[in-house]
């Protein structure tokens, strides 16, 4: 397969990334005129590849990578959507803390600390804990959008998977922060039939 060099919009538009064997980003033309590329970060720590949504000829590079090596990533180079994390390290932490009190025999009735939706349908949860043994098993209101919000458990790496009608995946409201307690947000949802905050 014959390789072309990918063009950079990097403060320079004429900047293109060599092909030559020595190089750790590989590109080569695909079908649908984007372009595929191998990046091999091998040992590369605080390497950070920021690239412009501008497009070009090839498609336009999204890839940002942080302070950790990248064994081999492999993909187009398009325009592809950001993604925030479901919780923040701060959030995390405080839902452990939680989820370690209730491990403990505690009983907490505390402000719910995110609240996840699906954009394209009408679920909805409001998390409190997470369990300390795993660090992936959330505790809170769950409201499936089918009138019957309740308590319940749900892991985030099963969320973090999960896709709506429209492809959307479940997001993170940056914005929420939490006006009741659990109890009260309890009693209103099961009121309504539904999370109304």
């Amino acid at each position: 397969m014959t390789e072309r060099p990918l063009s950079c919009f990097y403060g320079n538009p004429h900047l293109r990334i060599p092909t030559e064997p020595g190089n750790r980003i590989r590109v080569f033309p695909a079908s649908d005129n984007s372009a595929s590329v191998l990046p091999f970060f091998c040992g590369c720590d605080g390497l950070h590849i920021r690239a412009s949504t501008r497009m070009h000829r090839y498609g336009s590079t999204v890839l940002c990578f942080g302070t950790r090596a990248h064994p081999r990533i492999v993909g187009f180079v398009r325009r592809l959507p950001m993604t925030l994390p479901l919780v923040t390290a701060d959030e995390r932490a405080r839902l452990l803390a939680h989820g370690a009190a209730l491990a403990a025999g505690q009983r907490l009735d505390p402000l719910p600390v995110v609240r996840l939706f699906t954009p394209d349908a009408h679920v909805t949860w409001l998390l409190v804990s997470l369990d300390p043994a795993d660090g992936d098993t959330a505790y809170g209101l769950i409201d499936l959008g089918i009138g019957l919000p309740s308590l319940g458990t749900v892991k985030l790496s099963d969320l973090a998977g999960i896709v709506g009608p429209r492809k959307l995946p479940v997001r993170r409201d940056r914005y929420f922060q939490a006006a009741h307690l659990l109890s009260e947000y309890v009693r209103l949802a099961q009121e309504n039939g539904a999370i109304t905050d």
